[in-house]
């Protein structure tokens, strides 16, 4: 006897659905690499939120970070991993299953 599917909230990965860690990988998804004061800004935070929140990433082999100069300013940059494209992608199949789940529901426009 098969076992019945888990919930697509299962899936959701504690890491990734952060929201401000759920946003520097979308935005680490739409260009190559980034500036940290771009995503900084973009996401209206802290450097030292912004920071934590980066760590994080590094740490679960998400994101690199690669310091450096532009011109005379020092400048962070970061950038997907592989592995973060992966995570990334099926973060948002959870998400896109939760979806699914409330429109055959009839709750995708109304939820009360």
């Amino acid at each position: 006897m098969s076992e019945p599917s888990a919930h697509p909230a299962v899936g959701l990965d504690d890491v990734i659905h952060q929201r401000v860690r759920l946003g520097v990988l979308v935005m680490l998804a739409e260009i190559p690499e980034c500036a940290f004061a771009t995503l900084r800004d973009e996401l209206h935070l802290s450097d030292g939120n912004l920071n934590r929140h980066v760590q994080v990433l590094v740490d679960a082999d998400l994101v690199t970070v690669t310091k450096g100069y532009e011109g005379k300013r020092a400048r962070t940059w970061l950038k997907l991993t592989p592995a973060g494209r992966r995570a990334l992608r099926s973060e948002l199949r959870a998400l896109e299953e939760l979806t699914a789940r409330l429109k055959s529901a009839g709750l995708d426009d109304t939820v009360a």
